[in-house]
């Protein structure tokens, strides 16, 4: 504990302090039984804390807006790895990194460590704004309009502890493209960003309402082109529509795709128009200026001798490209799996430190971008990353293949999805090595159909699943998808599954069918997805049907990659508080922290804050009245419209007008004087209730007795 405290003294920063300080208290109550495990779960997981497969042990998620790190903060995280953690880095497709096998009593202190250096792990999970992704290419793309990393950033900052995103039905993903050729994907995301610049001004091309996951859809235009001073005001706003009307109960109904396809374009472009009133600002420029710009050291090295010259050429090809800024380089580094042990972390940091900038980016295949390298220093990084197999040639090419971490720690995967990818790359290796220069055909793959590892989106795409034999028993399987892929410009094809289930040792074998009939029967120059269209998907059920055969399975079939036994299939089991909890009490007791923090923004002029604590103290109380009569209600809308539909007629709580009352959040500028008005009227509502609920108990237990 002396530790922990210390490391809160050496931060600058009091919101941070108390925020660590807050979670340290939240957990000794949970272990004291005296918060529910679900509340306490959305609480954890909002601060980047994830509960493994392992018993026991939480993976800690650390947020790295637009996948940037700096080389000192890399050293950083895998001197943290080495303390608390399994010393491995696993750098993820929402460019953040991820270290496993924590204790859950030390993460405030780990925390206290990273926000040292500028790092945090705050709303990195959980049903909040996960991290915001961007082309790793930002601010060096030679095809880019202008350099995106500033509106990324600002717009990180702006959404970090705002009050508008902490609870909300399921998470919200944002990504910013640095160009037409959108890879940072746009058409999977809530809300994603291709830049314009239209008479002069730079803006968006606005994406909105995309997502994988089991059942994946494509994002919509919003605008063609929105400014960028507007950018932030519009997702302030949909933000908001999305708290409001989102559903809560059912967890697979819960992402804004679904709210989006109920409502329509529409419906839901109105409601957000609704809440323009009420957000912070109208306009919101962007500083341009919010990163630091990078540097490059002179390389005083001399050309060091390279023992084979094939694979350095090949490695050129596939892994360098020359920035917009003449004279300079970016050098990606292909990462089997996007592991790097600790130790090779700091080892890297010390390679890039000698030939580059110290500012490097996480790319969304799980790899890292050295960026600013000097043509005369080429030579000299490649052989020093050569050294540690950190300049294996074929980066985003077919021989690059994105997984998920799968049944190595994440407890809803179902088969593996590491040790398979490995084997995958090693057939294009051995098999087909010159496909490490095709970058159209993407192989990806999950252990679950939740898609963490974009199968959905790939030209291969594999996913985690089960497979029984004619006696019942269970083989780990494969559910192969096929003809996905980005289109560019916020158009994208959505991978088709086959129809076929394979088993897991049987994915090489697909690999080869697959390939080798791309190379026979593909026209020349002709894309992956367009050969695919183009036979249709019974030709590859016919092609991959002999693979799902069961009759010929032999006993290595019923064994997982990286297993020495058969399969067993684990099933994700919830965490415990050990006691019942009186949820009602709960969301009383967290009606009472948001009056404070309303408090507290309105003495800092934060009125718009201070309002939407002051709304959510008026759901979360009516939420809490609503399960003493069995109600469930499942959005926030349907929160006002049960309330007053229970209350009303009695008059209780000025119950018959309650969902307009309380709407006045969305009818008001966030002026100081509406501030407190709406604070009062929280508090005497919770005052209210709080004192009807102590009444109706107190009559309750004297009824029983």
């Amino acid at each position: 504990m002396q530790s922990f405290r210390s490391e809160l003294e050496d931060l600058n920063n009091p919101v941070v302090a108390r925020d660590i300080i807050d979670l340290e208290k939240k957990i000794r109550l949970f272990r004291e039984g005296k918060i529910d495990d679900d509340k306490f779960r959305s609480l954890r997981l909002a601060r980047g804390i994830y509960g493994q497969r392992q018993s026991g042990v939480q993976m800690i998620r650390i947020k790295l807006p637009l996948g940037r790190v700096s080389t000192k903060q890399l050293r950083t995280i895998a001197n943290i790895s080495d303390e608390y953690a399994s010393k491995n880095l696993h750098a993820t497709t929402r460019q953040d990194i991820q270290i496993h096998f924590v204790s859950l009593d030390r993460t405030p202190e780990l925390w206290a460590r990273l926000e040292k250096d500028d790092i945090t792990t705050r709303e990195a999970c959980g049903n909040t704004v996960r991290n915001i992704t961007a082309s790793d290419l930002a601010g060096i793309d030679p095809k880019e309009p202008f350099d995106v990393s500033p509106h990324a950033y600002e717009m990180f900052r702006y959404f970090l502890r705002n009050p508008i995103c902490q609870e909300m039905g399921r998470k919200f993903k944002i990504s910013f493209s640095s160009s037409e050729d959108d890879s940072a994907f746009s058409f999977i995301h809530d809300l994603g960003f291709i830049p314009k610049i239209v008479d002069g001004k730079q803006g968006f091309k606005v994406m909105i309402g995309g997502g994988l996951g089991a059942n994946p859809y494509l994002a919509l235009v919003a605008y063609e082109f929105l400014e960028s001073d507007q950018i932030i005001p519009f997702a302030e706003a949909v933000l908001r529509v999305f708290d409001r009307y989102g559903e809560r109960n059912r967890r697979m109904k819960a992402r804004f795709k679904f709210l989006l396809d109920d409502l329509g374009l529409e419906k839901t472009m109105a409601l957000v128009e609704e809440e323009r009133l009420a957000i912070k600002h109208k306009s919101y420029a962007i500083d341009l200026n919010v990163l630091p710009q990078s540097t490059s050291p002179v390389f005083r090295g001399v050309d060091p001798f390279i023992a084979d010259q094939t694979k350095f050429e090949r490695w050129r090809k596939t892994n360098v490209f020359e920035q917009k800024q003449k004279g300079f380089y970016g050098v990606y580094v292909k990462l089997p799996l996007g592991n790097m042990s600790s130790d090779l972390a700091r080892t890297f940091a010390d390679i890039v430190d000698q030939h580059a900038s110290e500012e490097l980016r996480i790319t969304v295949n799980q790899g890292y971008l050295i960026r600013y390298v000097r043509p005369e220093a080429l030579k000299s990084l490649y052989v020093a990353l050569d050294q540690y197999a950190l300049a294996e040639p074929g980066f985003d090419s077919v021989a690059d293949v994105t997984a998920c971490p799968g049944t190595e720690s994440c407890a809803l995967a179902i088969s593996d999805s590491t040790h398979i990818s490995l084997a995958l790359e090693k057939v294009i290796r051995e098999e087909f090595p010159d496909m490490i220069f095709n970058t159209d055909i993407k192989i990806k793959i999950s252990g679950c159909p939740n898609s963490c590892g974009q199968h959905g989106l790939a030209a291969i795409g594999l996913h985690g699943s089960t497979i029984k034999d004619k006696s019942g028993k269970l083989l780990p399987a494969l559910v192969v998808l096929l003809g996905g892929g980005n289109l560019k410009d916020g158009n994208a094809i959505i991978a088709d599954k086959v129809g076929v289930k394979i088993p897991s040792k049987r994915g090489p074998d697909a690999l080869r069918l697959i390939l080798n009939d791309y190379e026979a029967n593909a026209i020349d120059g002709e894309y992956f997805h367009d050969y695919y269209k183009r036979l249709g998907q019974k030709y590859f059920y016919a092609m991959l049907k002999p693979l799902g055969d069961l009759t010929t399975v032999t006993p290595t079939d019923y064994i997982d990659w990286g297993e020495d036994h058969n399969f067993i299939l684990h099933t994700s089991v919830g965490e415990c508080a050990g006691v019942i909890i009186d949820l009602v009490a709960t969301l009383l007791y967290e009606s009472e922290e948001k009056i404070g923090w309303a408090n507290e923004a309105i003495q800092q002029k934060q009125y718009a804050d201070s309002i939407y604590h002051s709304y959510n103290t008026f759901i979360n109380t009516a939420k809490a009245m609503l399960l003493t009569r069995e109600t469930k209600p499942s959005t926030q809308i349907q929160v006002l419209n049960d309330f007053q539909k229970e209350f009303g007629a009695s008059g209780i709580f000025g119950a018959a007008d309650f969902k307009e009352f309380v709407l006045r959040i969305n009818k008001q500028e966030p002026s100081e004087e509406f501030a407190i008005a709406f604070l009062e009227d929280a508090k005497r509502f919770l005052a209210e209730v709080s004192a009807y609920r102590k009444q109706e108990t107190t009559e309750k237990e004297a009824v029983a007795k």
